[in-house]
């Protein structure tokens, strides 16, 4: 059989799809990718609204992503960069506090900002110098624990934790306890600490819009539905069967295989709304951070502090809530509202949308780094990809996306093989 006779599926177009098909097109073959909504992405989208781009939630690319930097053209995508720090607000003042040695902008205010003590300051500095020489692997192959303490174990300070490692990483992890493994905590603070977090000019969906007009020889079926995945047949919502050779499920799998019913990926929720505002109250690019216990929000950024392809008449915020803490609709933005007034001195915002994301992180223990194709493999013609096969993070997506595609290869060159 020739390379372009086999029918290979990919469920799902997010990143992690797009990555395996990119793998298996570089290599000869013609996969097929069927996707349930209208267009590429998965997670990863962006809406145009009033003339401004709206990400579904608010996130970031990491330059430093190895995954990242070996499958995009960072210089195509005309990435923005985010200044390395946090505007923090704090009894009715604002403070800035970031990484003076890769911004000097940040040396004065970080160092006269009443953020932790000098000890603080001192510790993150030995932070940043231990991570810079400690490998993926090592950071995945460690003991874990979770990141809360972790940061009393390295001796940090209460109100260090409380006023910016707290607010600043459950805008990450999506949790506010700091419960997330420690593994995760060293991985994006090297992310972050050998690069820049950044947004392509036109938003977070030109990462999987380059990735997928780079496809040449890769189908796309959208707006439709799979039902189940057995070994060589996918049942589409319209009981169409389709024969598949090998079959990649990258989105959650739980609902498509009947011997994986019973273990669904447990995710974690945000809501990301938008406003357009008169004024900025950070002028520079850096995210916001409100650390005061009980507030609903987690961080804002001005996005038009960035360079956008396209933009409105004003100014576009976004706040990011991690627990709604049950509250919902006009009371739910209200109560945002309120709080973007009182601790930030924001008025006179206009509501522009509301992203509630039921699933925009996985939940997981015993974080990896990296897998074996073979470990893809979850029986002898389904293999698995996404994030939720390794940890949650964009990297993680693409590296699964390969190592399913790279699983099939090394299948077919041994059958190949065997057949001579």
């Amino acid at each position: 059989m020739e390379k372009q006779d086999f029918k290979i599926h990919i469920i799902g177009a997010g990143v992690s799809g797009l990555i395996a098909a990119t793998v298996l097109e570089q290599n000869g073959f013609f996969p097929i990718v069927i996707e349930a909504t209208d267009r590429v992405g998965g997670r990863v989208k962006t809406d145009i609204i009033d003339g401004y781009q709206l990400d579904y939630g608010f996130q970031v690319l990491l330059t430093a992503y190895p995954a990242a930097q070996k499958y995009l053209d960072f210089e195509s995508l005309d990435l923005q960069k985010f200044l390395p720090g946090a505007a923090i607000f704090k009894n009715g003042e604002q403070m800035a506090i970031g990484d003076p040695l890769r911004d000097l902008s940040l040396l004065f205010p970080t160092l006269l900002a009443g953020i932790g003590t000098l000890s603080d300051k001192i510790k993150i500095l030995k932070l940043n110098s231990k991570l810079k020489t400690k490998t993926l692997s090592d950071i995945f192959s460690d003991k874990e624990q979770s990141s809360f303490s972790y940061l009393k174990q390295l001796g940090f300070s209460s109100e260090m934790i409380e006023d910016f490692f707290s607010p600043f990483f459950s805008g990450i992890f999506l949790e506010n306890k700091l419960e997330t493994s420690s593994r995760m905590f060293e991985f994006v603070y090297k992310m972050f600490g050998e690069g820049y977090a950044a947004l392509p000019k036109s938003g977070i969906e030109a990462i999987p819009k380059q990735l997928s007009k780079n496809l040449k020889n890769t189908t796309f079926k959208f707006n439709t539905k799979v039902t189940s995945v057995k070994d060589a047949e996918i049942i589409l919502e319209d009981s169409t069967k389709l024969e598949s050779h090998y079959t990649i499920v990258a989105t959650d799998a739980s609902s498509l295989i009947s011997n994986l019913k019973n273990q669904s990926t447990e995710w974690k929720s945000c809501d990301t709304l938008y406003f357009e505002t008169e004024n900025k109250v950070i002028k520079k690019s850096l995210i916001g951070l409100i650390p005061e216990a009980g507030t609903l929000i987690n961080n804002i950024f001005y996005h038009t502090n960035l360079d956008t392809k396209t933009t409105g008449d004003k100014e576009l915020l976004s706040v990011t809530v991690v627990d709604n803490q049950n509250l919902t609709g006009e009371d739910f933005i209200e109560r945002v509202k309120r709080e973007l007034k009182e601790h930030c001195g924001i008025d006179l915002c206009r509501f522009i949308k509301q992203y509630s994301i039921p699933m925009a992180l996985p939940k997981l223990v015993n974080l990896q780094y990296d897998m074996l194709p073979s470990e893809t493999r979850l029986t002898t013609n389904i293999f698995l990809a996404g994030d939720t096969q390794l940890n949650g993070s964009l990297n993680a997506a693409m590296i699964s996306g390969e190592r399913a595609a790279l699983s099939i290869l090394e299948i077919v060159s041994n059958s190949i093989s065997s057949k001579k």
